[in-house]
């Protein structure tokens, strides 16, 4: 059914080369995805300059007669006379530079020979850019080069657009510079009371107008298939805070983000990766009737998931197996990539795609997109579509699917062990989760099924599930079912064929364009309920229950054709596969009279004089403070699951009302997971306030002291002052041995430097005049006159393998807004929940020591280390009185990262 090729594979005019060795070889990766890539990495099109011959490469000073050391990759580039500085262990350029290499290949300039042109066979493992090559001098591009990306649109919906332009205007903005789409499909009317949802669509209203958006009023589509129908296009790219931002059946490279990196866009700045390695899907063959796209993309789930096959890697879609699909059936499993933890995903386009937007109105949207006649990818996923069978994923994540034939010929033992995984998933406090008790006669009973969202809610998928409905019923007792069409235009088109109409009349309940079902603020089943969903996730608690109050219901995903066919059944599991229906599907008309009625599109119409209206729950972020010298964290949560879901980390569903104010939102912190979370982390809060104000609590200075940190009553760096009195500094008693092995001469240390206030005249005369005193002077514990603290205390949290789910930034923020300074991880699931701690200012730490609540971890010269790109940073851990030393790790970061690092957050960083 699905094959896995893990290493890198030539794909040559269709046919599959496996046998392939990166050693000693010129591979050209002419793939969809490093074209649309390469057109919008910004430091491309680089600097043709005096004699040089050279375009630039991603950003890099290159070149120029005279211009010296400027670097890439840490080589120092060109000049005339510059010789051969390094790129990667070769030299670049510079007029008499000669043939110096790039990683083995030649150089180029006006006497060097030719280093990217197209025709050169010198540069090893190179990428050939194969669409939108007249926007780049360079036709080729290293591999592991850096990108720096400007996106052709931006998205997001009302969880996170307030939060998004509260930081953006903090950080100076004046104008949205490309369009930016503000939805409120996410809204949750129902779940709160009060007035704080539609207050925060009046803020985004009044956003648009003031900096020039399009607003997109509730009930009228959710975010996806407004940006299909109106945004996508081919060779585009379209970032989105929500990590479903997924348009690549329709030739767009999306990516789902936390909030600050559309920030980073809103304020003119760059996206930064590196090249992303590329996985070729080849589909082959042609679904059965019966099978729909949510089955293939749970099958696709299944297979490579849990191996991190794909983990921030692109999926690009290829095979003549694409021809046979219709267009929204691509969009259902492009979608759905989501949860296989790729960074984005791209498909070849046809003729189908052409009609797709000629359809909408946007016929100069569509290019032809296909990879070179030979294509190198970094591994290969073989899908034979014929061989899919009807799917269901259990809960409680996407990965955990099953054909239903699987599951009908193994019911007992599958939801057996179903129920083992989700209860300790689910851990001691909370109710029992069971499944075998919905086995009735051996068949399992279901108590509810939704069709909705950008996965389910498509005009092909409901009006399929109508056919199957015809003339048939949902049956009477407690089974259930409610379908949403993705927006008007498509809810419209159904109204005036009839098939809303047979949903209706067999018992269904049609709704407007909402993604409540998706996030938990919408049909909540009852308590030990299974419901059946054709959306994008089936985390725990995901459908809205509350553990925590002894609720507990949960949700399989299944295609919308198979729901349909279990309605039919009276709620037993059903697939698609085992009735006969109707499959024929009219065209779809688009009549977007219903957007031009009631969207508000003011991109390039930003109006400076617009006032912003805010309401009662709509908030400020609170200040955070830069990096510290010496940073003591101390652990508030651990988490040992195999993976911690951002849903886990900031509940959704009712939560979300309060998602324009940072510190109420706050207060849902890791409620599900660890409701004592939220209280440990404001006492550590309250602790680091006293450190801003001189006071060091004892369990505090006792780690200190453990640790080999000597500081006075208010002082950290008077001993350097104090020569003759045994120590130099503070800093140079962590320089040999002692309980923790980094203390050198404790005692010496205690004899020497006792209290600040014990050294006259040398210096410092008092801790009370060290903020003002001379000039070598001690830094205030809290912080010194450039507003560094010389310590502070923050709190951490540890979790295996965290962020998987959800882009929201809340993720992180709320983390930060209750005094959070860092996350150790054993890995993390995604780029986005990494970047969003990275942009709110917490270093993503990475270990493989195992924690406790309440251990203490003292990360001395922090900041020095950050800035200077440490990979690894020494740490004091002190439990329960006793210290020992550990190595916490961080993976690369660039240099804007690291700065945000330092500045404590995005908002601190643009504010200089």
């Amino acid at each position: 059914m699905i094959k896995l090729i893990k290493n890198g594979v030539l794909i040559k005019n269709g046919e599959i080369i496996e046998d392939v060795s990166e050693s000693g070889k010129e591979f050209f990766r002419g793939t969809i995805a490093y074209g649309i890539l390469s057109a919008h990495n910004v430091g491309n099109a680089g600097s043709r300059r005096e004699k040089s011959g050279n375009p630039g490469l991603n950003g890099g000073g290159l070149c120029g007669e005279k211009s010296g050391n400027s670097a890439i990759c840490g080589g120092d580039l060109c000049g005339e006379k510059s010789g051969n500085p390094g790129l990667n262990g070769g030299g670049l350029c510079g007029e008499k530079s000669g043939n110096s290499g790039l990683n083995g290949g030649g150089s180029f300039n006006e006497k060097s020979g030719d280093l990217c042109g197209k025709t050169g066979k010198n540069v090893d493992f190179c990428v050939e850019n194969t669409f939108f090559v007249e926007k780049n001098d360079c036709a080729r591009l290293e591999k592991d080069s850096s990108l720096r990306l400007k996106f052709d649109a931006l998205a997001s919906h009302d969880i996170t657009y307030v939060g998004i332009i509260q930081t953006a205007k903090a950080s100076g903005l004046k104008s949205f510079p490309v369009p930016y789409v503000l939805t409120n499909c996410h809204n949750s009317l129902c779940a709160v009371g009060g007035t704080i949802n539609e207050d925060d669509h009046v803020f985004g209203l009044s956003a648009a107008k003031k900096y020039g958006g399009i607003f997109v009023p509730a009930h009228l589509a959710v975010i996806h298939t407004y940006m299909r129908e109106n945004a996508a296009k081919c060779g585009g790219m379209i970032l989105g805070s929500d990590s479903h931002t997924r348009y690549g059946a329709l030739g767009t490279l999306a990516v789902g983000e936390g909030g600050p990196e559309l920030v980073k866009q809103l304020l003119g700045k760059t996206y930064d990766i590196k090249y992303p390695e590329v996985v070729a899907v080849v589909l082959n063959g042609k679904p059965k009737k019966g099978v729909g796209s949510q089955d293939v993309a749970l099958a696709i789930i299944r297979a490579v998931y849990d191996g991190k096959f794909v983990n921030n890697k692109i999926m690009e879609f290829v095979g003549g197996g694409i021809a046979e699909l219709d267009i929204e059936y691509r969009n259902g499993i492009d979608v759905m990539t989501t949860e296989t933890t790729c960074l984005s995903s791209v498909w070849a386009t046809d003729g189908r795609v052409a009609e797709y937007f000629k359809t909408h109105g946007r016929e100069g949207d569509y290019k032809e997109l296909k990879p070179a006649e030979t294509a190198y990818y970094d591994g290969a996923v073989i899908v034979d579509l014929d061989k899919i069978e009807p799917m269901i994923a259990l809960p409680f994540h996407p990965k955990n699917a099953y054909t239903v034939r699987e599951l009908k010929e193994n019911l007992e033992d599958i939801l057996a062990f179903t129920e083992r995984e989700g209860n300790k998933l689910l851990g001691k406090n909370a109710p029992e989760f069971m499944l075998r008790d919905k086995i009735t006669g051996g068949k399992l009973k279901v108590s509810q099924g939704i069709i909705a969202g950008c996965a389910g809610g498509t005009y092909d998928n409901i009006f399929t599930a109508a056919n199957i409905l015809d003339k048939k019923s949902t049956g009477c007792g407690g089974f259930s079912l409610s379908v949403y069409p993705s927006s008007q235009p498509v809810y419209l088109d159904l109204l005036k064929k009839g098939a809303l109409e047979k949903l209706i009349r067999a018992g269904s309940v049609v709704k407007t364009a909402f993604c409540g079902p998706c996030f938990g603020a919408g049909d909540v089943p009852c308590n030990n309920a299974l419901s059946i969903r054709h959306t994008t996730r089936n985390f725990e608690s995901r459908e809205g229950s509350k553990p925590s109050d002894g609720q507990i219901s949960s949700v399989a995903l299944m295609d919308a054709r198979s729901i349909a066919a279990t309605a039919a059944n009276g709620g037993f599991l059903t697939a698609a596969t085992e009735i006969e229906y109707d499959d024929g599907i009219e065209k779809f008309v688009f009549d977007d009279a219903v957007y031009k009625n009631r969207v508000y599109n003011g991109y390039k119409k930003a109006d400076a004089n617009a006032v912003l209206t805010y309401g009662p729950n709509i908030a400020d972020w609170p200040k955070i403070y830069p990096l510290p010298e010496t940073l003591i964290l101390k652990a508030a949560a651990v988490i040992n699951d195999p993976v911690t879901t951002t849903d886990e980390l900031i509940p959704s569903g009712e939560t979300s009302s309060y998602r324009s104010n940072p510190k109420r939102l706050a207060e849902f912190t890791l409620s599900r997971k660890d409701p004592g979370y939220v209280a440990r982390a404001k006492e550590i809060a309250a602790d680091a306030e006293k450190i801003v104000n001189g006071e060091i609590p004892n369990e505090y200075a006792e780690a200190l002291r453990l640790a080999g940190v000597y500081f006075g009553i208010k002082g950290g760096e008077s001993a350097e002052t104090v020569p003759e009195n045994g120590v130099k500094s503070a800093e140079s008693a962590a320089n040999g041995s002692g309980n923790c092995g980094i203390a050198k001469g404790r005692e010496s240390a205690e004899n020497g430097v006792k209290a600040v206030e014990s050294v006259p005249e040398k210096g410092v005369k008092s801790a009370e005049s060290a903020e003002t005193g001379p000039e070598k002077g001690v830094k205030n514990i809290g912080k010194s006159a450039d507003g560094i603290a010389a310590i502070a205390l923050g709190s951490v949290v540890f979790a295996k393998k965290p962020g998987d789910g959800s882009a929201r930034e809340q993720a992180a923020s709320c983390q930060r807004v209750l005094g959070g300074a860092a996350n150790i991880a054993n890995s993390y699931a995604t780029k986005r929940y990494r970047s969003n701690l990275i942009n709110w200012g917490m270093p993503p730490f990475l270990s493989d020591e195992e924690y406790a609540v309440g251990d203490i971890l003292i990360v001395k010269n922090i900041r020095k280390l950050i800035a200077e790109g440490a990979a690894e940073f020494p740490c004091v851990r002190v439990k329960d009185g006793e210290c020992g030393e550990i190595i916490l790790k961080i993976d690369p970061l660039t240099a804007d990262e690291r700065e945000i690092i330092l500045k404590g957050c995005l908002m601190n960083y643009y504010a200089g």
